[in-house]
């Protein structure tokens, strides 16, 4: 990416710091060598200075709106670690004076099941994981490709495009939280019971599915139709990054659905003004398939004094 757009800055979560102060540099550039096929060029200063290039001082934003790459190169880190037990997603935004234009996602663990429970599927039958790739741009739809079929060279100009799901009735709704957070924490508890088991849904009721790793995942779940809303709470102990939820717009944006804050106004990348890497949505963000989403705010904000 620095080769083909070398005076595009970088946001991201990582910088060489942690590696260099635990004695990580070795192992991970053994690794990075080991994967790699740019030959010689894969040198441990190389590979430091391309962590280091979306650290927090790589670059200092002026005040205006500026054009530059979003990336979270592991979101849904607890996922990873356990490997092929969990989801967890690689996301690339590009963002254009203020607007998102072009989003990819990748989950080498996504199941193309999309029934009800297919999150405790996918952490049950390797056998049918295939991985997703999730390609997004401003005006042009997302899109899904198998990775099998990425990495095979199979059907190579065939991908499916994503479309949020259907639901018009927030008590049909599937919904997934953070792992972080409780239902009983966020707004909509006050009016709705959550159950887990899809066969045991009855009035008052919204289904909440299996908890997943990471952020992306979850906005993953609804630009694909597998999830009808994703809802999260701002924390005072914890700020909201731009890396976890970027690309997730993009892609959400474009398969039908909605992102805004609880107060049902868009996300302001800008808001951090030198920085770029956090931002400060109202209450917390809700992301949905469209068709739910005046609804839920209007619930939001009956429900005031929860959040």
């Amino acid at each position: 990416m620095n080769r083909l757009f070398p005076s595009i800055p970088l946001v991201a979560e990582e910088d060489s710091a942690f590696l260099r102060s635990n004695n990580l540099v070795g192992s991970v550039v053994d690794v990075v060598k080991d994967k790699a096929t740019l030959g010689d060029e894969v040198t441990e200063d190389n590979i430091l200075k391309a962590i280091d290039r979306g650290g927090k001082d790589a670059y200092v934003f002026a005040p205006e709106p500026a054009t530059y790459w979003i990336l979270d190169p592991i979101d849904g880190t607890r996922g990873f670690v356990k490997g092929s037990e969990a989801l967890y997603v690689v996301g690339l935004a590009l963002v254009v004076e203020g607007k998102i234009v072009l989003g990819v996602m990748g989950c080498p663990n996504w199941h193309e099941d999309c029934s009800d429970n297919s999150i405790i599927v996918v952490q049950e039958n390797q056998s049918s994981r295939s991985g997703i790739i999730m390609v997004s741009h401003v005006g042009c739809g997302t899109w899904t490709k198998r990775l099998s079929d990425i990495l095979t060279n199979e059907s190579p100009h065939t991908w499916t495009r994503c479309s949020v799901d259907s639901c018009q009735m927030v008590q049909g709704a599937r919904v997934t939280i953070p792992e972080s957070q409780t239902w009983k924490s966020l707004p909509l508890s006050g009016l709705f019971d959550a159950k887990t088991d899809s066969e045991n849904i009855g009035e008052g009721n919204i289904l909440l599915l299996s908890a997943c790793c990471g952020s992306l995942c979850k906005y993953l779940m609804v630009a694909s139709g597998r999830a009808s809303v994703y809802i999260q709470g701002k924390k005072a102990t914890s700020i909201i990054k731009v890396w976890d939820h970027a690309v997730g717009i993009i892609c959400v944006h474009e398969a039908g659905g909605k992102v805004t804050d609880w107060e049902g106004s868009s996300l302001d990348f800008a808001a951090d003004q030198t920085e770029r890497r956090l931002i400060f949505p109202s209450g917390g963000v809700l992301v949905t398939n469209g068709s739910l989403h005046s609804k839920i705010i209007g619930m939001i904000s009956s429900n005031s004094s929860v959040l």
